[in-house]
């Protein structure tokens, strides 16, 4: 059964790939508004399955792997900054504090129509930054499409006091212990191929 990657994501996509398994991405079309009254939590779950039902429509004999993430420090829901200035704010409200992640992660056999589905939340704990700080690390990562305004799998990790995770994978936006279980489930464990 062909394996597929409901995502655009760069990232999510050399995730997938230390798994070794052969893999095709379809980014999936879908709206991703947050619902009135719908938990952080909540919206990431359904726009996960949302996704992989999207790609399940036009490859209805696939395994399909999807994702979302979302974060909140307080009760501030941080989406990707889009630009410097915006970046600038959430990483300074952030100094200091501690911001939760929440990756959903979703495996769906579109043939069956089963879904695995769980929701990954990540403790982030921020050094208290000054501006200076702050500004070198966005002209050297330069974050701007990343939920929080960084990466971790690069100088972001620096920004850092502590990470809380049952899948460090989590933060970076594939949750790859939990996706590993999932694919067991499915006859597909990448160490057993």
């Amino acid at each position: 059964m062909q394996l597929i990657l409901a995502s655009s994501s760069s990232f999510r996509k050399a995730q997938l790939e230390k798994l070794g398994l052969p893999f095709s991405q379809v980014s999936p079309d879908v709206d991703e508004t947050k619902l009135d009254q719908e938990s952080l939590p909540e919206m990431v779950l359904r726009l996960g399955i949302k996704k992989a039902q999207a790609v399940a429509r036009l490859h209805p004999d696939a395994l399909i792997i999807a994702s979302d993430q979302g974060a909140q420090c307080g009760q501030h829901i941080l989406c990707k900054p889009g630009n410097h200035q915006n970046a600038c704010n959430q990483l300074m409200m952030m100094s200091g504090q501690s911001v939760f992640f929440y990756t959903s992660l979703v495996l769906l056999n579109a043939q069956t129509g089963q879904a695995q589905t769980d929701t990954i939340r990540t403790e982030v704990k921020f050094r208290t930054l000054d501006q200076q700080q702050i500004e070198n690390y966005l002209n050297r990562d330069k974050p701007y499409q990343c939920a929080g305004s960084f990466k971790s799998e690069a100088l972001g990790v620096a920004l850092f006091e502590s990470v809380e995770s049952t899948d460090p994978d989590a933060l970076i936006g594939l949750p790859l212990i939990h996706l590993v279980k999932f694919l067991a489930n499915e006859g597909k464990d990448p160490l057993s191929i």
